[in-house]
């Protein structure tokens, strides 16, 4: 399945669990976080990760943690391992020193389970290529909201910029997929369009939602159109045509590179 849109759920509020999974998302992430007070901590843990084993702990269902250097994280970490159908990707936020990854990846031992760190500091930043092909890592998630209070920079697009465009070159260099930090402002449909076929032109491959009406634009953003669709199989039907090597279509030059994204269209359609 092709990953196109994340939707956070407070793990406070289980009653919308199971609505959260009704909303189209192609993955849901129940937050540990940023969403639950200090003294809902214990709760939120004990309903996200029964409410995930009742579910079969299905791959499109997973937890962001607190911090793996807290007491809390830990914890965490600790009500994972001990339910034998434990969530298949756990979200790890302020991750910034690989050596953590490799610690988890140790923990973990013959566990399934992967990793999305979010880049969030300065220093996350800095070491985002090692953390992006550190075993486990499935993806990124671009913490802008944290990072833009850390350098001192407002949240739009430019100040940022260099952040998320360091973003996509780690992401490629693992191999792994990347997702924006949601839209802040739930009523702004327009401002959630632009942003996230900006994201995707800049090659990010997903986008985070904090409301389910911001489900369907990102889904929408990052499907291929029919025109897309069609584009990239003649690319691709040019290329066998050529028998692999260089070929023309429509006076363009096709080559490899050309290809291999043609392909990529491809099967992010048939996701």
């Amino acid at each position: 399945m092709a990953e196109r849109s994340l939707l956070f759920v407070p793990g406070s509020r289980p009653e919308r669990f199971g609505k959260a999974l009704a909303a189209g998302a192609d993955i849901v992430c129940i937050d540990l976080e940023d969403s639950v007070a200090p003294e809902g901590k214990a709760a939120a843990r004990a309903a996200a990760i029964d409410f995930i084993a009742a579910q079969g702990a299905p791959a499109g269902l997973w937890l962001r943690i607190n911090p793996v250097r807290s007491a809390t994280g830990l914890a965490d970490i600790l009500a994972v391992l001990d339910k034998a159908a434990a969530p298949t990707t756990l979200m790890l936020p302020k991750l910034s020193d690989p050596a953590d990854l490799a610690l988890l990846d140790e923990v973990m031992g013959d566990r399934p389970i992967r990793f999305v760190p979010l880049i969030e500091t300065a220093v996350g930043l800095r070491n985002a290529a090692a953390i992006a092909t550190s075993k486990r890592v499935h993806a990124l998630l671009f913490g802008a909201v944290d990072l833009s209070v850390e350098l001192g920079c407002t949240l739009d697009w430019e100040p940022l910029l260099h952040a998320r465009a360091s973003l996509v070159a780690a992401a490629a260099e693992g191999g792994v997929g990347l997702f924006d930090v949601p839209h802040i402002d739930v009523s702004d449909a327009e401002g959630l369009q632009s942003g996230t076929a900006r994201a995707k032109a800049l090659g990010f491959t997903a986008r985070a939602c904090i409301h389910p009406a911001q489900v369907a634009v990102v889904n929408s953003v990052f499907t291929p159109t029919e025109a897309e669709i069609a584009r990239a199989n003649r690319i691709v039907e040019a290329f066998n045509a050529a028998g692999g090597g260089v070929a023309l279509l429509d006076g363009k030059l096709i080559e490899i590179p050309v290809v291999r994204a043609a392909r990529r269209v491809l099967a992010a359609a048939a996701g």
